[in-house]
């Protein structure tokens, strides 16, 4: 492959190589040299696993007095290391008056695993599951080792939700999990609830693993007797880093003494270890962690979920909500030992009806997702929970919090202003500019203390320390605390112009300093969910807006409210001209809200009462049990649920409506290739989701990557695209040297078909290489709001569109707003 041309700023085959990231890299990369060096002598460095232990034991039945073996030693570290001893080994007791030989017992590592975790039903219906039994027998098994509960059990739990795609089994196996450790080992809850979500703390902690693929792969040759070689056969069989730990411990046949279990504990503090290793030696120190906890896997599937834990994605098909289902329903069965709250009876429980049972459920789901998505973190949940269980009162003591983020309430797409007005015929709303920026929620207390966070919820105070400084400014008299909510943009200072995403990226996003910053912004308010020791969550959006323009300040291009227009579904001319207005000057579009709570005299949908306090609305009144059935049909045959206007923190509600600019404002469509896909997450856990596609550059026969792509997709589609590009097919290849993107995908395609694809706008991009030196030297273009079309039948991926013509439709956009780069769309809501 020709090196790309020099107006192109990329690697090209004389430059330094391209920085490898991932385990995925460390697999691949392999020398000819490795396989074409002699064959070794047979020593005992280079004899099997089985083959050395057999000598070893063939010469120990030699000796005429007894030696006690050393203390946990694999059979594979002896591959390095002929006689391994550890520091703390036991001395062995001396020996009996007679002598007599000593032999070194070879164990089966199948033999090493937890037997009695393996064999707990998880998955069984949790009304006939008798949490208390295995608890108890669970209980004795521990005791040796401190009583805190194993990892197995924990594995265990994961094996069986990944051997199904049944939702309910999936949650059955988590709650009937929680529960024998809820009457087993309580203390062991919190950090199994961590590993279930592939995390070690809430987002805004920022504590991260930070393990380069360099660790694992080193670990997995060191710990399983891997050559380079084996560990990249291995994974390209495989395809999944889990997976090699898998095979690689099942081959390590024999081992000399079984491994100290681990433990649900000692594993998330090892993780927690490897999160806050800092400063000099602080590889090395992970580096051990890492070996230590693939050496005291106990069978391959500890193995398995050790490494698909190090590498963040377990693949179990359980997501947030799962999990917090798992809790509210676990809660219901059973409580710890001394804890206040009440549970009722498993055999009471059985006798219920499947209605009843239901609404007892949903009661209990909508507390505990109301808690977490007010207070989002598992250290304060799970300890209410273990106290209160899911009662209301956890919505006070874990609900909204200073400097806790609030997940926020989303708006459903629609870019049909008829169907916007049809959706909300007979109410009174607001229509606000969309903007293009980041979504920022900022906490202030009663002694001035700022924090700011993301629509995902991680911090970023420090990116803003000109919005900290605007706090003091814009507090009115009487503000004690507030928590608020706004889109930050770039602005020009002078003229007021606002500007795009793009400009808004190019900002430092850590330790930003006063006189360093040349990107200003702007905070355009929108809403303000607490002020002065109050929640106002359960106030109409009429209420909250007043109390925010009425209390705070306005600084013209610093501080101020959305562009704004209340109106009705009869005002459509109105409307219409206000949305282009909004995209006359660079915004996305509009948002449109519900002003007021329905009343009951609104007679286009059913009545509702809305106004109970921020520890009375667990529940969103479409989805409670106890709806009446002549409304549950109205509801399903008009396909239209009950509006709020109070905040619904981490539900996405008609009550806002997104409208954009259509992606048919752009008549262009592209022709894409399909080159790489990642494992998708929740519903789409089975397919690939998102996939990554580029574009041709005719100059030297690359591919570059374009954008990423999840619109537009039927399940149908997914299901035939997953078969197609299945794992072991050929359709699934090693990573090609042809294809131009730094990042990592989880599988790469052989690329053979075209795809069409709309999109909204043509972006500068910093992630993605399209391009790269026709319209920057420096970026490549990228693609706002893609959308799949179809596949291209006609085309074959020589006729895919080129690199060239994506500049050139750049330029054809002239003054039109350039709108995010495609991985900034995730950053605007």
């Amino acid at each position: 492959m020709s090196s790309p041309a020099k107006k192109r700023k990329r690697n090209g085959a004389n430059t330094s190589p391209q920085p490898t990231r991932g385990i995925k890299s460390f697999f691949r990369e392999q020398t000819s040299e490795q396989s074409k060096a002699p064959e070794p002598d047979v020593t005992e460095q280079t004899l099997s696993d089985e083959a050395l232990a057999r000598k070893l034991q063939a010469e120990w039945n030699e000796q005429e007095t007894v030696t006690a073996p050393s203390e946990a030693v694999q059979i594979a570290d002896l591959e390095t290391n002929p006689a391994p001893t550890t520091s703390d080994s036991p001395i062995a007791p001396p020996a009996p008056a007679t002598p007599k030989k000593s032999t070194l017992s070879l164990q089966s590592s199948a033999g090493t695993e937890d037997t009695i975790s393996l064999a707990i039903p998880l998955d069984q219906n949790p009304q006939t599951f008798d949490a208390s039994q295995y608890a108890a027998e669970l209980r004795s098994h521990w005791a040796d080792n401190g009583g805190d509960a194993s990892y197995a059990l924990l594995t265990r739990a994961f094996v069986l939700a990944n051997a199904t795609s049944s939702r309910i089994k999936i949650v059955d196996t988590l709650v009937n999990f929680l529960r024998v450790l809820i009457e087993g080992d309580p203390s062991s809850i919190l950090p199994a609830v961590w590993l279930a979500t592939n995390s070690i703390s809430p987002p805004y902690d920022e504590l991260e693993l930070g393990l380069g693929g360099s660790s694992i792969s080193k670990a997995l040759k060191k710990i399983y007797g891997l050559s380079s070689q084996g560990l990249k056969t291995l994974y390209d069989k495989h395809g999944d880093a889990g997976d090699v730990a898998f095979e690689a411990k099942k081959r390590q046949s024999f081992t000399l003494v079984k491994p100290k279990p681990l433990r649900i504990k000692g594993v998330y503090h090892s993780l927690m270890k490897i999160a806050t290793s800092k400063g000099t030696g602080s590889q090395e120190t992970k580096q051990r962690i890492v070996e230590k906890l693939l050496q005291d896997a106990r069978g391959a599937e500890e193995s398995r979920y050790i490494v698909r834990t190090l590498v963040q994605n377990l693949r179990i098909g359980a997501v947030k909500t799962t999990m917090l289902i798992a809790l509210a329903r676990a809660f219901l069965y059973s409580k710890p030992a001394g804890a206040g709250f009440e549970v009722r009876p498993l055999d009471q429980l059985a006798r219920l009806k499947k209605d009843e049972l239901a609404e007892i459920y949903s009661n209990a789901e909508e507390i505990v997702k109301a808690s977490y998505a007010r207070h989002p973190d598992y250290n304060d949940l799970v300890p209410c929970l273990l106290d209160i269980g899911p009662t209301d009162e956890l919505l006070i003591r874990c609900g909204l919090t200073m400097h806790i983020p609030l997940r926020p309430m989303l708006g459903s797409i629609t870019r049909d202003l008829s169907e916007m007005l049809t959706k909300l015929q007979g109410r009174d709303f607001s229509c606000e500019y969309k903007y293009d920026g980041q979504r920022a929620q900022v906490h202030c207390d009663e002694q001035g203390k700022v924090s700011i966070f993301s629509r995902h919820l991680e911090l970023m105070t420090g990116k803003y320390p000109d919005l900290v400084s605007l706090v003091p400014q814009i507090r009115g008299e009487g503000i004690s605390s507030f928590i608020l909510e706004g889109e930050v943009v770039a602005v020009d200072r002078e003229t007021g112009d606002l500007l795009p995403f793009q400009v808004l990226a190019n900002r430092a996003k850590k330790n930003v300093e006063l006189g360093d910053i040349k990107v200003n912004v702007c905070l355009f308010s929108f809403d303000l969910m607490y002020l002065n020791g109050e929640p106002l969550l359960d106030r109409s959006f009429r209420e909250r807006r007043e109390l925010l323009r009425s209390l705070f300040v306005e600084i013209p291009n610093l501080f101020t409210w959305v562009k704004s227009m209340d109106a009705s579904s009869a005002d459509s001319e109105s409307i219409l001209e206000f949305f282009k207005s909004a995209t006359e000057v660079k915004c996305e579009g509009i948002m449109v809200k519900l002003l007021d709570n329905e009343t009951n005299t609104t007679t286009n949908q059913p009545p509702t009462s809305l106004s109970t306090t921020d520890t009375e609305q667990p529940v969103h009144q479409s989805e409670t049990p106890t709806t009446k059935p002549k409304e549950k049909a109205k509801e399903k045959s008009s396909r239209r649920k009950p509006l709020l206007s109070t905040y619904e923190p981490d539900k996405r509600l008609e009550s806002w409506l997104k409208v954009k600019k259509d992606y048919s404002s752009s008549s262009e469509t592209l022709d894409l290739i399909p080159v790489a896909g990642w494992h998708g997450q929740g519903r789409k856990a089975k397919w690939w989701s998102p996939i990554l596609l580029a574009v041709r550059n005719p100059e030297t026969g690359t591919l570059e990557a374009v954008t990423k792509c999840m619109s537009g997709f039927t399940d149908k589609f997914y299901a035939s695209n997953k078969e197609k590009y299945a794992p072991g097919s050929a359709n699934l290849i090693s990573r090609p040297s042809y294809v131009d993107y730094h990042g990592e995908p989880d599988v790469w395609f052989e690329p053979q078909e075209v795809w069409e694809m709309a999109f909204a706008d043509i972006t500068l991009s910093p992630t993605y290489p399209a391009a790269i030196g026709l319209v920057s030297e420096d970026r490549g273009l990228s693609l706002r709001f893609p959308r799949f079309l179809g596949v291209r039948e006609d085309k074959s991926i020589d006729e895919a569109t080129t690199g060239d013509y994506l500049a050139l439709l750049w330029r054809k956009q002239g003054e039109r707003a350039a709108g995010g780069e495609g991985e900034g769309e995730e950053e605007l809501e």
